[in-house]
């Protein structure tokens, strides 16, 4: 079973998260910031893997610290869940609308973290979540996951659609990217045999 939990727990936040890569998008997401529960619900149900978060953290300081270290754990469980990485599909990429916004996610489970994000957010917030912490989210989730991610958003007029679009569209890059290839379950996706260096 391609399954992972990890445990984090620093002075700024304490998180246990599992994830199951051939589950069927069932989500809890607890990090004490509303809008990024949302979020984290698009991403286990669009991508149909299973999530568990249960995440503390200093939130009298700010949101940043629980945003980045769940995409730091995430990141991790990624890479733990997918192991040797023999019979996936390895890339994956989603166009994806959300109403009057366009996203484009392009990913490569290559062993090799990069992060490219061009994202026109209008305006700092949504709500009360500060609209900077999507992208040090997927920085975060890209560097420990060891992932090549592009996020491009070449228009958009609303950040909750943004960001929206952006969860979304990650979540169906992610499960192309992680599904198995039937013409080739026993093979590593690469010419020089192996992903995880």
């Amino acid at each position: 079973m391609r399954k992972a939990e990890i445990h984090r727990d620093t002075r700024e936040t304490r998180i246990t998260l599992s994830i199951n890569l051939d589950g069927q998008g069932n989500v809890t997401a607890q990090t004490g910031v509303g809008f990024f529960d949302h979020m984290l619900d698009l991403l286990g149900r669009h991508s149909l893997i299973d999530l568990d978060v249960q995440a503390k953290g200093d939130l009298h300081v700010d949101q940043h610290h629980t945003v980045e270290d769940v995409g730091i754990v995430l990141g991790q469980a990624l890479e733990r869940a997918i192991g040797d990485k023999k019979g996936i599909y390895r890339y994956g990429w989603a166009s994806l609308t959300m109403d009057e916004s366009l996203a484009n996610v392009a990913l490569d489970l290559s062993g090799r973290p990069a992060f490219v994000f061009n994202v026109p957010f209008k305006g700092p917030l949504i709500g009360d979540f500060a609209v900077e912490l999507v992208e040090e989210f997927f920085k975060a989730v890209a560097t420990t996951a060891k992932m090549n991610l592009h996020i491009n958003v070449p228009y958009g007029s609303n950040n909750h659609h943004i960001a929206e679009a952006i969860f979304k569209g990650f979540a169906r890059a992610l499960r192309q990217a992680v599904s198995i290839d039937e013409r080739a379950r026993d093979i590593v996706p690469s010419t020089k045999g192996s992903l995880t260096v």
